[in-house]
């Protein structure tokens, strides 16, 4: 992926682009979370991962706060969300609004969530925070998706009968836990399904 230097106003457009993704990802996880609130398991799951969805906006505000109070900051970093990238990512997210909120099958749900993260969304995010707020920060946010990749293959193994999700969902999995091991070798720990 290229890196790119971007203008103050223009990364601050990216950091706005970027917040409302997260923004609609997070009411999207919301909506799941009310769909299944009967089954306690599948309700907690969602809360989990809209919870999660927050902490990256929040980041996000956080970060574009800290730009704000140096406004003639300019910053390389590697991210591939163009103006057109941005209006594909909003019409999928509205394409997912609007079937779930006709209402959808927790199988449907689960492969939603597997577009969602596996969509330039999440990498956005992470250049992001690695640009404004260093590698550690961004160390954090991949451990966090690893582990919320983990809960929902753990989820689509319990939940579903479709091995073939199942199997999207480990290969998304094992990508990003790649991309960690390649960014931050640390003997002695050993990544491990959640309730596996």
């Amino acid at each position: 992926m290229a890196v790119q230097q971007y203008s103050p106003a223009a990364l601050r457009r990216l950091i706005d682009a970027a917040m409302e993704l997260e923004r609609r990802t997070m009411y999207l996880y919301c909506a799941f979370e009310s769909r299944f609130s009967e089954r306690d398991e599948l309700r907690a799951f969602w809360f989990d991962m809209a919870q999660h969805e927050s902490r990256h906006f929040g980041a996000l505000a956080l970060v574009g706060g800290l730009f704000e109070s140096a406004s003639k900051r300019k910053l390389r970093t590697a991210t591939a969300l163009t103006p057109a990238r941005v209006q594909h990512l909003r019409r999928l997210l509205a394409a997912f609004e609007a079937e779930a909120s006709r209402g959808v099958s927790v199988e449907r749900a689960f492969e939603i969530a597997i577009e969602i993260e596996s969509s330039e969304i999440e990498d956005v995010v992470l250049d992001l925070l690695q640009a404004l707020k260093g590698e550690a920060e961004r160390e954090r946010a991949v451990q966090s998706l690893i582990h919320d990749l983990g809960d929902l293959s753990y989820m689509i193994e319990k939940h579903t009968t479709n091995h073939a999700l199942l199997e999207r969902a480990d290969r998304l999995l094992e990508h990003q836990v790649g991309r960690f091991r390649t960014k931050v070798a640390k003997p002695g720990r050993r990544l491990r399904r959640v309730g596996g």
